[in-house]
């Protein structure tokens, strides 16, 4: 049974069409705190009902994982520094609109409020949409193309798009930029043997300092 079920095409692809359900739900406003739970529950159920482990989709043991620490922390602080001052500027004069970073602006000076957005970026970004957009979607759009080579670029390309459009509550600047990103860990987790520790040490990374510059007030579109 749990053969037929990782072989069908029809399973894989109303997997897939629930992620992308999630994803325009919480665009709109509908999701409860983030499109990244009801996608966890999804990838939990997945998982079990395939008898897969979480070692499937990249959350697995590696002899490389301090090596991996090393190069995620490297990688997030470029990748933000990256998107400050070159990809987010370019993209917000192509569209001529800066990304929409208002709901943020409570972070700055407060000391509390750094903490929790930090604690809950690497819970709901760094691990959770790794999981969920690098890790299963990745896979099970991979897997409805037949895993092959192409297969992989047609899924990084896709998943990165929709990526992306979670976050256009930061506007049309935001969304580009965030595909961006995504496209750029789900190079890593490709580049790196279908495993999430650079991506999620990344992504944790590259948001925390993110949410550092926003509380000194150095980020631009908070507090310039």
């Amino acid at each position: 049974m749990e053969h037929n079920l990782n072989e069908s095409k029809f399973i894989l692809f109303v997997e897939i069409l629930l992620v992308l359900a999630f994803v325009i739900l919480d665009a709109y406003g509908y999701a409860f705190i983030s499109q990244t739970i009801p996608i966890l529950i999804l990838v939990s159920i997945s998982l079990r009902l395939k008898k897969d482990k979480w070692n499937s989709i990249g959350l697995s043991r590696t002899k490389n994982f301090f090596k991996f620490l090393g190069l995620g922390l490297i990688i997030g602080i470029l990748l933000e520094l990256v998107a400050i001052y070159i990809t987010t500027p370019f993209i917000s004069s192509l569209f001529s609109v800066e990304p929409d970073y208002s709901s943020f602006e409570g972070i700055r000076g407060n000391r509390s409020t750094l903490i929790f957005y930090i604690v809950l970026s690497w819970a709901l970004a760094a691990f959770g949409e790794e999981i969920c957009f690098r890790g299963y979607l990745m896979t099970r759009v991979a897997q409805l193309f037949n895993k092959g080579p192409q297969a992989w670029i047609i899924s990084l390309v896709l998943t990165s798009i929709l990526f992306g459009y979670g976050h256009t509550d930061q506007g049309v600047s935001g969304w580009v930029q965030e595909g961006l990103s995504g496209l750029f860990l789900g190079i890593l987790y490709l580049a790196t043997g279908k495993n999430l520790v650079v991506p999620i040490v990344s992504h944790g990374i590259s948001n925390t300092l993110a949410f550092i510059m926003m509380y000194y007030g150095v980020y631009p579109g908070i507090g310039y």
